[in-house]
């Protein structure tokens, strides 16, 4: 049974490949050969779907499409290595691949989660754990992966491709290990250690969805909805760990701004000037409620402190209203926990707004000498802010040109050069 004839759904394909690619992983096991049998599958779904109708299960779909691709593939090799006629024993191309004996999985039940802790196998570096998960879970490209890590993106390109020789080599078993005592809540060590580097991908992912790197658009929601879904799904398997609890809880509350951060024409609008009614009452409610229960239960986290600040807020009725003192306190403890640029950059914005643009210009001088953050257009921009807040417009002006030519977003861009012009004016 198909639906109408109607375009593709870019999104729905977005948020389907990870599901399709697990899937497939479990069954056969050859991530690099999974990933492009899927790659075949969304481009026949591109090709065929506006012709004939968007099928009833996109999904079951696409895993059939996919699995028909793979097989063919895999049978292909086969016969090459065995020198032997293939013909008799090829599986009908219409037939839908069943799963291999013994599996477990309700057919439409998500394979994304194991996914997701597959791609961060203990044999990888941190940094090719997080980078293939965003290839192969958050979908995004090499590119915007790059990007992301401040890198060529070439060197992105090997990257993930070491990273899925790895994976191959590793026979590294598709699912969620637990320890026995309590499955859903204790991971086995090799897991656990895992987890840090699964919640930095689920908040790359959600950060690239918040504010897109390059691109006309600000926000890509698909993105920022996917962490979301899928940090849900780890909270539901490890509803005690504070982290989890917290990152969740920051991704709310962040979200919760999204349908006041721009114009309808898709310009920026600053946190200090948005029209808090249109915030997503609802997710600051949760996300108060997830944070401050981690807060009082659980050992304290960099996610978690992150969430506080996120709260404050979040729980202003106004900008005026803000407790800058509180969110610098927190600043203080999370530099502690974390004393990374990013971290020093809203560390000196708290500061600004306590002690004064003067005091924060001074910190973010240091953070000139950080290669991980300078030259960015984040350190620019905040730079502009400050001395705007200073007084030394000429200066201010002429920040706020420097950080509108470092980003790729169009967006940052133009609200970045409208704030240069009005300071001309």
């Amino acid at each position: 049974m198909k639906t109408e004839s109607t375009p593709v759904n870019e999104d729905l394909l977005r948020r389907l490949a990870p599901q399709v690619l697990g899937a497939l992983v479990r069954r056969y096991g050859n991530f690099d050969t999974a990933e492009d049998a899927v790659q075949e599958a969304l481009l026949a779904a591109a090709r065929q779907w506006p012709e004939e109708g968007r099928p009833d299960n996109p999904r079951g779909w696409l895993i059939r499409v996919a699995s028909r691709r793979l097989t063919d593939q895999l049978r292909s090799e086969d016969a090459r290595r065995r020198r032997e006629e293939t013909a008799a024993a090829l599986t009908p191309r219409d037939a839908f691949v069943e799963p291999p004996p013994g599996e477990s999985r309700a057919p439409g039940e998500d394979d994304t989660l194991a996914l997701l802790f597959l791609c961060c196998h203990a044999e990888l570096s941190p940094e090719a754990r997080i980078a293939l998960t965003l290839r192969a879970v958050g979908g995004l490209t090499t590119a915007e992966i790059a990007r992301a890590f401040l890198v060529p993106e070439t060197t992105m390109g090997q990257r993930i491709s070491r990273a899925k020789r790895r994976i191959k080599a590793s026979e590294a078993p598709f699912g969620i290990p637990h320890d026995g005592r309590d499955r859903g809540r204790d991971l086995d060590p090799d897991h656990a250690e895992r987890l840090a580097d699964v919640l930095h991908v689920l908040y790359l992912i959600f950060n690239e969805g918040y504010t897109a790197t390059s691109g006309r658009d600000l926000q890509r929601a698909d993105l920022a909805a996917e962490a979301i879904r899928l940090t849900r799904a780890v909270h539901a398997q490890l509803p005690d760990d504070g982290e989890v609890a917290g990152l969740l809880a920051l991704m709310l509350l962040t979200d919760a701004r999204r349908a006041a951060r721009t114009d309808p024409d898709g310009s920026l609008i600053p946190l200090a000037e948005q029209d808090r009614s249109r915030w997503d009452r609802a997710a600051v409610t949760e996300g108060v409620a997830l944070v401050s229960d981690a807060l009082t239960r659980t050992p304290l986290g960099p996610y978690q402190l992150r969430a506080a600040i996120a709260a404050v807020h979040d729980e202003a009725a106004s900008d005026a209203d803000t407790d800058w003192a509180e969110i610098l306190a927190l600043y203080e403890v999370l530099m502690r926990l974390v004393p990374g640029p990013v971290e020093r950059l809203g560390h000196a914005v708290a500061v600004a707004m306590v002690h004064g643009p003067r005091e924060a210009l001074a910190l973010l001088a240091a953070l000139d000498e950080d290669n991980r953050l300078a030259g960015h257009h984040r350190l620019e921009a905040v730079r502009a802010h400050l001395l705007e807040m200073a007084g030394d417009r000429a200066a201010a002006r002429a920040a706020y040109a420097k950080a509108a030519g470092l980003t790729l977003s169009l967006p940052e861009r133009r609200y970045l050069r409208s704030r240069a012009a009005r300071i001309a004016e």
